[in-house]
């Protein structure tokens, strides 16, 4: 697959680059992204929710009233999960929700989202670029000169570009990623997929 390599402006120029098949262009695999996406969500849970239970909650445990000839129900601990101030009953506790998916899974998981974006013509790719400084609007004008200032962008650099990084943070519907930290559900979660020149080879040479 044939994609034209646009400028900082938003021009085309001379230069043309092929896609390798092998990871634009294969027949997507929808289980492999729903448990790809399913892993990278529960990967990204603290699971550090916690409630106290009758054990632990610091109330009284001398006997309320007596047993018998009230009327009422027999209690004895204020730390019962009946009275306000009592113990929850089977809460919260932390949680691992972690779990492990092999490798060629994933692989083939991040293969398929690239297809998928290959197919229906949302990937953009563009001439490698740095900015001098951080600056937000440098990265706003870029957006603008591509037609993207309305669309979700995910910018796939190669290395660590600190500039362009921070350039983009306080922008809602832009991030930019390390092609080593790409990962199937920021590829989804982006309309448009903007690869910088360099990167498409890191990124082939990642999958294939």
């Amino acid at each position: 697959m044939q994609v034209e390599v646009l400028n900082i402006s938003g021009k085309k120029t001379s230069k043309t680059i092929e896609l390798n098949k092998d990871v634009f262009g294969i027949e997507p695999n929808d289980h492999a992204i729903y448990l790809d996406v399913k892993h990278f969500l529960a990967n990204q849970r603290q699971g550090t929710h916690k409630s106290k239970e009758r054990a632990e909650v610091n109330r009284t445990t001398k006997k309320l009233k007596r047993q018998k000839g009230t009327g009422g129900a027999r209690a004895g601990s204020m730390k019962s999960p009946l009275f306000i101030g009592g113990g929850t009953v089977f809460g919260p506790r932390p949680k691992d929700w972690s779990f492990r998916l092999n490798k060629k899974v994933k692989r083939l998981a991040r293969a398929s989202a690239l297809s998928y974006k290959a197919k229906e013509k949302n990937i953009t790719v563009l001439e490698d670029f740095n900015f001098e400084q951080p600056k937000t609007k440098n990265y706003i004008d870029l957006l603008k000169n591509l037609s993207l200032s309305d669309k979700k962008t995910l910018l796939v650099v190669d290395g660590n570009n600190k500039n362009i990084y921070l350039s983009a943070r306080n922008l809602p519907k832009a991030k930019v990623v390390n092609a080593a930290d790409l990962n199937t559900y920021d590829i989804l979660n982006a309309g448009i997929l903007v690869l910088a020149e360099s990167s498409v080879k890191k990124i082939e040479n990642l999958l294939s």
